[in-house]
């Protein structure tokens, strides 16, 4: 496996009701490292369930995932032991639509929780470190604060320097701005731009057609699915091939 590939999703299918349902129906595709892929579609097409079976929230019913060159939809690794997902899902940073905030704890307590129970890490270099972040996305006066003193778009911010904190390799957004009043859509996605820029892998399901065409490097369309299209978002806004797809961006831009 080349290094540069860190996520290898092969022919991944999630049926419901004895297969009447098909989510997922045989998805395949390889997110590389530096990757801004960007999922589009309309709804229930299987956008988010996609997303969420790369961490395995959703349990596909067929196919596989290769995260860092181990199959995580397998019971054990390559070394025969037990697989322990968690260990995985701690290199993937999610971000949801609703921000999942512990609401009787302050942000920096939301910020540390995870580092220091999970990772081990120590109070004052977690604390630390959330500062840190706190402070890229210009709260870090908010630390003592609770979620129910911050507005959408700051609990949004919160959240993903939240993720942040835990080091990830890659961070999966499912519609982060879609709970969000329109005034406070920009301020997580300046956030999420800023990270693009750094390097950071991301997989970020949106109805956000100017972010897909902007920070974008891969815009993939999903239909029913399956992935319809996929191309540079330059390519696919311009001169889109598939009907489907033709009849989508007429509705949405």
């Amino acid at each position: 496996m080349t290094s540069d590939k860190l996520i290898q999703v092969h022919d991944l299918k999630k049926y419901y009701n004895n297969g009447a349902i098909k989510a997922l129906d045989g998805v395949s595709v390889d997110v590389n490292r530096g990757d801004v892929m960007v999922i589009i579609g309309p709804s229930g097409s299987g956008k988010s369930t996609f997303l969420r079976s790369l961490n395995l929230l959703e349990v596909p019913t067929a196919g596989e995932i290769i995260f860092e060159g181990v199959d995580i939809t397998k019971k054990r690794g390559p070394d025969g032991k037990k697989l322990d997902i968690d260990k995985h899902r701690q290199k993937m940073g999610m971000v949801f639509q609703h921000f999942n905030l512990f609401p009787h704890k302050t942000i920096l307590q939301n910020m540390t929780l995870a580092p220091m129970k999970v990772k081990g890490v120590g109070q004052a270099e977690a604390e630390q470190k959330a500062l840190e972040l706190l402070g890229r996305v210009g709260l870090a006066d908010r630390a003592g604060a609770y979620p129910i003193q911050l507005s959408g778009g700051q609990k949004q911010r919160v959240a993903i320097v939240r993720a942040l904190a835990m080091e990830p390799d890659v961070m999966l957004f499912d519609e982060p701005t879609s709970a969000l009043d329109p005034e406070m859509v920009g301020e997580v996605l300046d956030v999420m731009k800023r990270l693009a820029k750094q390097g950071m892998t991301m997989v970020v399901v949106t109805h956000e057609m100017g972010f897909a065409r902007e920070v974008g490097n891969r815009v993939i369309f999903m239909d029913e699915g399956k992935i319809l299209e996929e191309n540079s978002p330059a390519e696919l806004f311009a001169h889109p091939q598939n009907p489907r797809l033709q009849d989508f961006l007429s509705k949405v831009l």
